[in-house]
């Protein structure tokens, strides 16, 4: 049976849609292999990770028919990858092997039976469903996306946290020492739901969404969230505990403030950056009325010092920071300003974008 016939382009960009989430090395070896499903014309593939499970549909032309199999995925791509993308391949089932043809080459690969795949066990109910458009949630994830925590003890911290509350969607990271607020309106209410999305669902969410307008519905389960869009359809487990109370971490009333040229500012702390040392990335700024001082030194006692010209009249004020958090923020903001409010050299400094109540960034100071 041909089980599917299509170009070499097409038939990738539906395997590398689901195929993200794929470990080379598992413990479970079908979990290597990507799950193949065709119903008369239909064709269905599927992924899992036992945590996290992508599935696509696609028109892809071939024999008329049922057939499911399971067949390496990472393999199935590169063998792929090495033809032209314009070149016709085709699928074909054969006693218990799948043959890939394409042009004069001809790969037979083993499978693995379809009913040993194990799917994710789907919530029996999840909430109501609400969509936002694909780029404003790609939008959302990239603003806060690098303060999530690495393999962080407190596993709550790894990932992010969504909070749909009324006709609000926000969406808030943190590792301890900074913390990340982006949020948007919704076209429909929604009563208050909020769970916690494990990092590597977030990355791979990041990978799969585009920049178009089309809508991505959302609905969040006790122990799970599900998402489609595009003919897609992901299911993720939830990450269990109880996020730190973002609002109180946001500062409020703090009186000296600074707005200033975001590229600028980045430009700054990226030379100053390159006179810190691999393991102390702090910066000092200085700021008076009129001037911004940044500067850095390092165990080989070099030092560089960069100013820029703003307009402030407030105290002035010498604090530290770890420059990769200031420059982490500043490359994920896209507009043109950005505001810096200050209490003193101790307290937590608040990033935001002028007349934009969007978007949050805390971050604490360091002892320099």
């Amino acid at each position: 049976m041909i089980v599917l016939k299509a170009t070499q382009d097409k038939f990738l960009g539906v395997l590398q849609s689901v195929a993200g989430i794929v470990e080379r090395r598992h413990t479970l070896p079908i979990l290597a292999n990507v799950l193949i499903r065709k119903t008369g014309s239909q064709l269905q593939f599927t992924t899992s990770d036992l945590e996290i499970q992508i599935r696509t549909n696609a028109e892809l032309d071939g024999d008329e028919g049922d057939f499911t199999t399971t067949v390496g995925a990472r393999k199935l791509i590169d063998v792929l990858r090495s033809m032209p993308s314009d070149q016709t391949v085709s699928l074909e089932s054969s006693q218990n092997k799948l043959i890939l043809k394409g042009g004069k080459s001809r790969f037979t690969l083993q499978t693995l039976p379809a009913e040993d795949f194990p799917l994710v066990q789907e919530a029996a109910s999840f909430g109501p469903v609400f969509a936002v458009p694909q780029k404003v949630l790609k939008e959302l994830l990239n603003q806060v996306s690098f303060a999530m925590a690495v393999h962080d003890i407190r596993y709550y911290l790894n990932g992010i946290l969504f909070v749909a509350e009324g006709n609000q969607l926000s969406l808030v990271a943190t590792d301890g020492h900074r913390l990340a607020f982006s949020s948007s309106t919704l076209d429909v209410e929604v009563p208050k739901q909020e769970v916690i999305l494990p990092r590597k669902t977030v990355l791979e969410m990041q990978r799969l969404l585009s920049d178009k307008e089309g809508a991505i519905e959302m609905q969040f389960a006790g122990n799970q969230a599900k998402f489609s869009f595009e003919g897609m359809e992901f299911v993720t487990k939830l990450v269990e505990g109880k996020f730190p109370d973002y609002n109180r971490v946001i500062p409020k009333n703090h009186k000296n403030i600074v707005t200033l040229g975001r590229e600028p500012l980045l430009r700054s702390l990226q030379r100053t950056a390159i006179l810190t040392s691999e393991k102390f990335k702090g910066v000092r700024l200085n700021i008076e009325p009129g001037t911004l001082r940044v500067a850095s030194n390092n165990a080989e006692q070099e030092e560089a010092v960069d100013e820029l010209d703003i307009d402030y009249g407030g105290d002035s004020i010498e604090i530290g920071f770890n420059v990769t958090y200031l420059i982490d923020a500043l490359n994920n903001m896209n507009q043109d300003m950005v505001k810096i409010e200050l209490a003193d050299s101790n307290s937590s400094a608040l990033l935001t974008i002028p007349d934009n109540a969007a978007f949050k960034y805390v971050v604490m100071p360091m002892r320099i």
